[in-house]
């Protein structure tokens, strides 16, 4: 597998992980047990996982009242796309 293709592994799998966290933790909310703290939530965001992320708390409204989530998770989006997209474009060689 070229570099690339990794890239593109890694920012499904990291994205897939924040997404089933989101789901996970919004579980353990409604059963009032142990919580997935807020700071493995933004580690998996920060690691490229904000899409996902961002899908899971609208998926199963999850913190969605939390501006930071709101507005953080977003502007991570759209920040991680442009590296991933710069990554592809300046490793690309036809």
């Amino acid at each position: 597998m070229n570099l690339i293709t990794y890239i593109i592994v890694y920012a499904c799998t990291v994205n897939v992980l924040a997404f089933v966290m989101m789901g996970f933790d919004k579980n353990r909310a409604r059963r009032q047990k142990q919580r997935i703290p807020e700071k493995q939530l933004w580690g998996v965001a920060l690691l490229g996982g904000a899409l996902g992320g961002s899908l899971g708390m609208r998926h199963f409204r999850h913190k969605t009242k939390h501006a930071a989530f709101k507005f953080g998770f977003p502007l991570l989006v759209v920040l991680e796309a442009i590296i991933v997209g710069y990554l592809v474009l300046e490793l690309y060689q036809p």
